[in-house]
């Protein structure tokens, strides 16, 4: 037999608790902090972007005038260039890392996209290293035999995240 009486039952929970006046006020203020974040990774996104863009002009502009003087045939002027191609490359990594942030994409995604970076960046690191940097040959084997285990821990990482961080192993 139903019973007039509605009132939940001791299993029933009540959502007496999400009605509250406290809980509704908790719940608009964690999204508009909720929204004005998502805001400010779309604003540092589109710095990234345009400055992507300018790095790709003035790189451009660098090559065309080291074609008109001559010099685009220096080692170290090719070598400023590709230092400043894989600067712009790392730009395009962290711009991505801040869309997966805004997309809210999986962990797995952002990791992936962070490690990436450091691998562009060490390698341009080594790219531009220069033993005549240092003011001993000692330094410049401690900071090469550093940049050495840098790259070998980062891919070690991006081969552990293939190998075992690939969707089977996610369950999906």
């Amino acid at each position: 037999m139903v019973s007039d009486d509605q009132s939940p039952s001791p299993e029933q929970p009540t959502t007496r608790m999400e009605n509250e006046p406290g809980n509704e006020l908790s719940e608009r203020y964690s999204a508009v902090v909720s929204r004005f974040v998502q805001g400010v990774e779309l604003a540092a996104a589109t710095v990234f972007a345009i400055l992507f863009a300018i790095g790709v002009i003035d790189l451009t502009l660098q090559i065309l005038a080291a074609m008109r003087d001559g010099s685009i045939t220096d080692p170290l002027v090719v070598i400023g260039f590709i230092d400043t191609g894989l600067l712009l490359l790392i730009i395009v990594e962290v711009y991505q890392t801040v869309l997966a942030y805004v997309e809210e994409t999986n962990t797995r995604r952002i990791v992936r996209l962070v490690i990436y970076t450091g691998v562009i960046a060490m390698v341009r690191k080594v790219i531009i290293f220069r033993t005549g940097e240092y003011p001993t040959v000692e330094d410049a084997m401690l900071a090469a035999g550093a940049y050495t285990l840098i790259i070998l821990g980062l891919v070690a990482l991006l081969f552990a995240e293939r190998v075992y961080g690939g969707d089977a192993a996610m369950g999906g």
